[in-house]
């Protein structure tokens, strides 16, 4: 092994370790007040990260030129692509927090970062490629995950949240452990390549019942049914801002993670794993789309709506192949936008006094009182419900021609018509924001990164988000065909 190119390919890991050991020194002798600087630094390091990162993609580096230490490190066009939306999705919950914990004299020096240091968990979970290392990278992110979903010390429903999260990831991840654990004793190897070999000649109920356990353990990171019973409620209680960023980077890396060791370890085993995917795939879809019905809490629809999405961009991978996995990093692009602007929505929907309106029956008439911010929610909840033109549609196209493709048409069939049910609760919204009388309830102003990040989203997801459909088809394309020639 040459040293040398193993640490020149984990040199944005490196960075990210770097910038996060020297900020701790920052936060320690700077203390709160320096937690503006600590969130400019911090994004900045992830964009160093993200720009690092880039050529691996652009240049569509993959197999053995990619990988580092042995083949437990992976540092792929497929990682590359899922790093740059976990870095972006970092950065964006980082300089829109400020505001929202002022609120609350809650800004401290430590969740810039927890955020760097989640984040680089969620890039070693993506460049896996041995058992120890997905573990290193899973606790990594969730450690940091759990202190932040109890940021805010003095508010109940943050440490309700955080406690929660705590209990059903530390199960996840000890089901995870005892899949891997299994995995590991009937293979008698803990990398990917050398599990895959050591299956090739048939699975005995050992090994099985390690790939039942690992992908139980994984469903829960992305919150798919049965798994999702933390989902609700921890979006809920969470500080916004950290709803934003569960949403977005954990979903990329937790999706990445799954599809690593499922189109990596076990990829001549589909057979085994697929009904396992198409179950969660459906579940997912339906119990998303009818627990959010009833939802009257802006975050916790958000919430069921994550699990809805998750249902549809598992259905590529149900497909296991390569045109499947790219339709899923595809959806998750325009999912990450998506989730993007409609948190930065609820955000800027504050009453007079400045307090955060989270009701949805408050939002009646919002469209006579503050039509831009009407606009941009409508065209966030028409992006997710799937309607054309927007740009949420060609993401649930994609999934669903992938399982066309690969002779999943009941798979498609069954999807589509769930996702006709999943519609209704985002068109309710729509209609109280346009049809209802004014609540007048949201008078509060916005901040300038609130608006920004929300203009990007709705351009991004509008109809314009179609000329980026060759470029961003290219980049998953290549990144899909990076993972499938990981081994």
């Amino acid at each position: 092994m040459d040293w040398s190119q193993s640490l020149r390919l984990i040199a944005p890991e490196e960075t990210l370790s770097i910038a996060g050991l020297i900020l701790l020194l920052v936060a320690a002798w700077g203390g709160d007040k320096a937690s503006r600087l600590i969130s400019i630094l911090t994004v900045a390091a992830l964009v160093a990260a993200g720009i690092m990162v880039s050529p691996a993609l652009c240049g569509a580096t993959m197999g053995p030129d990619a990988s580092a230490f042995f083949g437990q490190f992976h540092a792929d066009a497929f990682a590359s692509y899922a790093k740059v939306l976990i870095y972006i999705s970092a950065a964006a919950s980082l300089v829109i927090a400020p505001v929202f914990f002022e609120r609350f004299n809650a800004m401290r020096a430590e969740y810039p970062i927890l955020v760097l240091f989640a984040a680089l968990g969620m890039g070693i979970m993506v460049s896996a490629g041995d058992l120890l290392t997905l573990y290193i990278g899973l606790e990594m992110n969730s450690l940091a995950a759990y202190v932040l979903a109890a940021f805010l010390r003095n508010d109940g429903r943050s440490a309700e949240a955080g406690l929660k999260y705590f209990v059903l990831g530390a199960l996840a991840s000890g089901i995870l452990l005892f899949g891997m654990s299994l995995t590991y004793g009937f293979t008698g190897t803990t990398s990917f390549s050398g599990i895959n070999a050591a299956l090739a000649g048939g699975l005995s109920h050992g090994a099985l019942f390690g790939i039942v356990f690992m992908l139980a353990g994984l469903a829960f990171k992305v919150s798919a049914v049965p798994f999702h019973m933390w989902t609700p409620d921890v979006y809920e209680g969470a500080p916004t801002p950290v709803t934003m960023f569960f949403a977005t980077a954990p979903k990329v890396a937790a999706m990445g993670l799954m599809m690593r060791v499922l189109l990596d370890a076990f990829s001549d085993q589909a057979a085994a794993w697929q009904q396992i995917v198409l179950f969660l795939a459906l579940a997912s879809i339906v119990v998303g789309a009818l627990g959010a019905i009833g939802q009257t809490n802006i975050k916790r629809l958000m919430a069921y709506s994550s699990i809805n999405n998750v249902g549809f961009i598992l259905v590529g991978l149900a497909v296991a192949t390569p045109q499947g996995a790219s339709a899923m990093l595809f959806y998750l692009a325009i999912y990450i936008a998506m989730s993007l602007g409609g948190f930065a929505v609820i955000l800027m929907l504050k009453d007079e006094d400045g307090n955060y309106v989270e009701h949805i029956p408050s939002y009646a008439g919002l469209s006579r009182t503050r039509p831009g911010l009407a606009l941009g929610l409508a065209m966030i909840m028409f992006s997710l419900a799937g309607i054309p033109p927007l740009f949420g549609f060609w993401g649930k196209f994609l999934v669903f021609k992938a399982a066309v493709d690969g002779g999943m048409i009941a798979l498609a069939a069954l999807g589509f018509a769930a996702s006709v049910i999943g519609a209704f609760y985002y068109l309710k919204v729509v209609k109280i924001i346009y049809f209802d009388e004014p609540a007048d309830v949201v008078k509060g102003e916005s901040d300038i990164w609130h608006k920004l990040i929300l203009v990007i989203s709705c351009v991004v997801i509008s109809p314009l988000g179609f000329f980026l459909t060759k470029w961003l088809g290219g980049l998953t394309d290549t990144a899909a065909t990076a993972l499938f020639h990981a081994l």
